[in-house]
């Protein structure tokens, strides 16, 4: 009977030690979990007891001690406690996608000296981050992007010798990235084993250390796009032979040609390099790394002649350098390769549909694979794409950062993924039944490739919290592994319905309660419903009839002028715009845009007025003409074009304004219109301009971006009285607090501003660098781009301001040089327009500024700056 109790003793012993794992808890591991608990404003609904190793969603144990935790798209939410800097058996913290989840980290967070994952990614953390983490001595993956982190890279990390993965990426860190010298013993030079450099989109600066990369590191993903380095690219990531992809797109870099290193790198599959000031011509060696796929060097000063060569690679697929000086090109003979050369010289001559394939921009465009068609679930499920139940499926975007192809939406790609991605999840450990991609883009400004994923639970309505848990753990913890081609990525989940706190809740508790609320609420809506259908019905007719036409409160039907105004612009019929222009005869065609043909027309009482109509195959959307009619009507100076009126009748999109007799100043320059130009003229010309832009910028409400200066927008008068037109590339700033309006980039090649262009952030600022280019336009008489040459970069590279004129007499329109001896004032111009033309916006003037300099220069060449016309008798060549 003993033996029989002794024997039961030691099994019940054994269970207890088997078990211990998912059982009772170390206790003071429990006592630090409660107080990292106190902190979260919000935590899992499953974390109650004093037992997290058995019951509390997310926690991991060994041996009774807590080695994981993962609360991943929880919606967790308030501040990290740091005491969880105490549980010191902890191998993995996983807090991926919860964006109320703020707070600093806590600055002892290197106490967790067995910590091997720090995952962070998606959430809300702020500040420094703590120098401390360089004493995680076992950490191999550290992902800190999409959160708010600020202050410099900590030297400290350097230490981190097992460290595999760094990703700082989305972030506002800023300063110089911190490699080991005299002063300092550690930096990241120092990361031999790391692979993945994600750095991107932060505010770092200083030069890109030439110590930071070696022959001895195993970096296979450097990412550095959309920061602000300066100098130069350093050539010793040319002895990182592992290097398989090279992001340093949207930087300040120096001006430096283009680099021939790059064939010396053998694994290299994708090189990004845009906006970042390359210049001269590509050597030929520079597509023989043999492995490489994808070149972007779009926005750069690259010229001359684009020529592959022999021995380029056999994988390239395409090469992208729009918005650069290229003047020739020789194609690639034995291989199709996407070429983009569109906005270059080389592609000026061509128009319309006679554009060579390389002169076009590829837009693509998602081809989804057609599946099986399944009726709406309706309360936020979706249906399985095999069967057509409804699910709460996990929902978010994978986003692939650095795709090695061209062709992202192309079947053999797709198919690719989605097979990668079903084998995945058909995993046991992940309970998922399908995996559908209900969406394909690509963002415009990073070029990152936008996948949109619904996972849906396997046998069931929705995952329970582990599960998710589980799920998203195999993106955030990069278990997941995508075709070679697509490069690195993260998942950003959507908030689980579930368990975001705004979930029904009739749908979790399933009450009589419920039940009668439900029934009162749909008898409430259906009385309502009956209430509202009668209006609805009388209205129906003529509420669609107001779905195309959002000026259907106005009277456009009338044949008098004199009908209704918005805000000063009368809406004409098309009827009178016809009778107005001859019927839109030849004789009255007077130019030619991308909008459509602009008209001379007259109104009966005299008035001359100018016509442009849309062309039928670009009209814009009936919403989207009315708010430009709408900012027009807003504007109201004398360097302005007035707005008299628009026509939105029969299909017709047309806009009228006031007739400009002499057209618009490239006419000028160019002898066109026979208007001699002389210097006192020119510079009328500027400062009556710049007042037009400056009062758009400083004194319109709300302020107005043009985004198009160019000399065809610039018209002048019969006094040769400067005034800015055509506003269909034009954006307020709604919001005061706002610098900048995010958006794609628009504008003409020659005008647009580099920074816009790198970042999508239109500033004023930008308007600026467009009338920097038509200052220097002003006294070259010469459109901005020539034979492959940018009059910025020509005028910099040749002035000497040591010598009269700075030298640059041999660029000056020969109708201003004739008598040098009056050019007062000169080199004061000059020197403003180029600061206008500054690289980085915050160097350059605000239009104030600018007009109030260029009176200055004015008074210094005995010219009244408050005399705007000019006798014109004394215009046109004798």
């Amino acid at each position: 009977m003993s033996s029989r109790i002794v024997v039961f003793t030691l099994l019940i012993l054994h269970f207890f030690q088997c078990c211990s794992g998912s059982g009772l808890t170390n206790s003071g591991d429990t006592t630090l979990l409660l107080k990292v608990k106190k902190k979260f404003t919000r935590s899992p609904k499953s974390w109650k007891g004093s037992d997290p190793c058995r019951t509390w969603v997310g926690i991991t144990c060994n041996n009774s001690r807590v080695v994981e935790i993962s609360l991943v798209n929880l919606n967790v939410q308030g501040t990290l406690s740091a005491s969880i800097s105490f549980l010191s058996e902890l191998e993995i913290l996983d807090l991926t996608a919860n964006p109320k989840l703020t707070g600093r980290l806590p600055p002892n967070i290197g106490e967790l000296k067995k910590l091997t994952i720090l995952n962070l990614m998606g959430c809300d953390f702020s500040g420094q981050i703590p120098e401390s983490i360089g004493d995680l001595e076992q950490l191999t993956r550290l992902t800190l992007n999409l959160n708010k982190f600020r202050g410099t890279i900590p030297a400290s990390i350097g230490r981190l010798s097992k460290l595999d993965w760094l990703d700082i990426a989305d972030n506002q860190i800023e300063g110089e990235i911190p490699v080991s010298s005299g002063t300092s013993s550690y930096g990241l030079d120092m990361l031999l084993q790391a692979q993945h450099f994600h750095f991107g989109n932060n505010k770092l600066s200083g030069e890109i250390p030439e110590k930071l990369f070696s022959s001895k590191m195993t970096l296979i993903h450097v990412l550095f796009d959309g920061n602000k380095f300066t100098g130069k690219i350093p050539k010793s990531l040319s002895d990182v032979i592992t290097l398989e992809v090279l992001d340093v797109s949207n930087n300040s870099l120096k001006a430096s040609v283009v680099p021939s290193w790059i064939s010396s790198l053998p694994s290299l599959s994708t090189l990004r390099m845009e906006g970042i000031n390359l210049e001269g011509p590509i050597p030929v060696s520079f597509f023989t790394p043999p492995l490489l796929e994808t070149v972007n060097l779009k926005g750069n000063l690259i010229d001359a002649t684009l020529d592959f060569g022999t021995d380029y690679s056999n994988q390239l697929e395409l090469v992208d350098l729009q918005y650069n000086d290229i003047t020739d090109y020789k194609p690639p003979t034995h291989k199709r390769i996407q070429v983009i050369l569109a906005d270059n010289p080389v592609c000026l001559e061509e128009e319309g549909n006679k554009l060579s394939d390389y002169c076009k921009v590829i837009k693509h465009n998602a081809s989804l694979p057609v599946t099986k068609t399944c009726p709406r679930c309706g309360e936020d499920k979706e249906p399985i794409r095999t069967s057509c139940l409804c699910v709460y499926p996990i929902t978010g975007v994978l986003t692939f950062r650095s795709p090695s192809f061209s062709g992202y939406f192309n079947n053999t790609n797709f198919n690719m993924l989605q097979q990668r991605l079903e084998e995945f999840f058909k995993n046991p450990n992940y309970p998922v039944d399908s995996v559908a991609i209900k969406n394909i883009t690509e963002s415009i400004v990073d070029h990152h490739l936008l996948i949109y994923l619904l996972l849906s639970p396997l046998d069931k309505e929705s995952f329970n919290q582990t599960e998710m848990n589980s799920v998203i753990s195999g993106f955030s913890k990069q278990m997941f592994v995508p075709p070679e081609r697509y490069g690195p990525y993260f998942f950003k989940a959507d908030q689980y319905i579930l368990f975001s706190g705004i979930m029904k809740t009739c749908h979790t508790i399933k009450s009589n309660l419920c039940i009668i609320i439900r029934a009162v609420l749909g008898a409430v809506i259906f009385l309502l419903l009956l209430t509202i259908v009668g209006i609805y019905a009388l209205r129906l007719i003529k509420r669609a009839s107001d779905q195309n036409n959002p000026f259907a409160k106005l009277d456009t039907s009338q044949s008098s002028i004199d009908v209704p105004q918005l805000m000063g612009a009368k809406a004409f019929t098309f009827e009178v715009l016809r009778k107005c222009a001859d019927n839109f005869s030849e004789t009255n065609d007077i130019g030619e845009g991308g909008y459509g043909q602009v008209y001379r027309g007259m109104l009966p009482s005299g008035q001359l007025i100018a016509i442009k109509r849309a062309k039928r195959g670009s009209l814009q959307g009936g919403l989207e003409f009315k708010t430009e009619i709408e900012l027009l009507s807003r504007v109201h100076h004398k360097n302005v074009v007035r707005l008299l009126g628009f026509c939105f009748d029969r299909g017709e999109q047309m806009i009228v304004y006031e007739y400009i007799q002499n057209g618009c100043l490239r006419d000028s320059l160019s002898g066109k219109n026979g208007i001699r130009l002389d210097w006192t003229r020119r510079l009328k010309i500027a400062l009556g301009s710049g007042k037009g832009l400056a009062y758009l910028h400083e004194h319109a409400d709300p302020p107005i971006i043009h985004r198009d200066i160019k000399s065809n927008n610039i018209l002048l008068d019969e006094n040769l009285t400067a005034k800015v037109a055509d506003f269909g590339l034009s954006k307020l700033v709604g919001d005061p607090g706002k610098t900048h309006v995010t958006t794609q980039v628009k504008g003409t090649l020659g005008y647009l501003d580099p920074e816009y262009y790198m970042t999508n952030q239109l500033t004023e600022k930008s308007d600026v660098y467009g009338f920097g280019v038509v200052m220097l336009e002003l006294l070259t008489g010469k459109i901005p781009i020539g034979k492959g040459k940018h009059v910025v970069k020509e005028m910099k590279m040749k002035m000497d301001k040591s010598r009269n004129l700075y030298d640059l007499q041999e660029f000056l329109d020969t109708k201003i040089i004739t008598n040098s001896e009056n050019l007062k004032g000169f080199e004061n111009y000059v020197d403003l327009a180029l600061r206008c033309v500054e690289v980085e916006g915050v160097n350059r003037p605000s239009m104030g500024e600018v007009v109030k300099e260029i009176e200055n220069i004015m008074q210094i060449a005995g010219i009244n700056p408050n005399v705007d016309s000019i006798a014109s008798s004394r215009m046109y060549e004798e």
